[in-house]
């Protein structure tokens, strides 16, 4: 399994940006699917965003298009989101996730590799 590190949450305004980092124990980019998902209390696990390995696509849940961009840093073995024009209902615990099965997973159960989450909130 992949070890993987969250940082980069806190607290914005209704409107603001943030910048999520997951950080991976290995190289892990030529044989993982990389993805960010959110979780609230009471409710599921939902993806957010994802980056495959090898050429590295990038997808999104709807919710999030055009709003939050999902990168990868080779030099510093990451996988980022941008959060821009952030909304009170994108407050949640986003976690980033590796999967070496899925090419384009978006269901929790396809990735058996997690971080241990970083705190979202976004106050209106």
């Amino acid at each position: 399994q992949v070890q993987l590190v969250e940082s980069g949450g806190g607290l914005v305004q209704d409107g603001g940006s943030l910048r999520l980092s997951c950080r991976a124990s290995t190289r892990t980019f030529d044989s993982y699917t990389i993805a960010w998902f959110r979780q609230t209390p009471g409710k599921e696990r939902e993806f957010v965003a994802g980056f495959t390995w090898r050429p590295g696509n990038t997808y999104y849940d709807d919710s999030v298009k055009g709003r939050f961009a999902i990168s990868r840093d080779n030099a510093k073995n990451t996988v980022d989101l941008q959060m821009n024009n952030l909304k009170p209902e994108d407050t949640a615990t986003y976690y980033c996730a590796a999967s070496g099965t899925y090419y384009y997973g978006r269901r929790p159960d396809q990735f058996d590799s997690w971080g241990q989450g970083t705190q979202v909130t976004v106050s209106s």
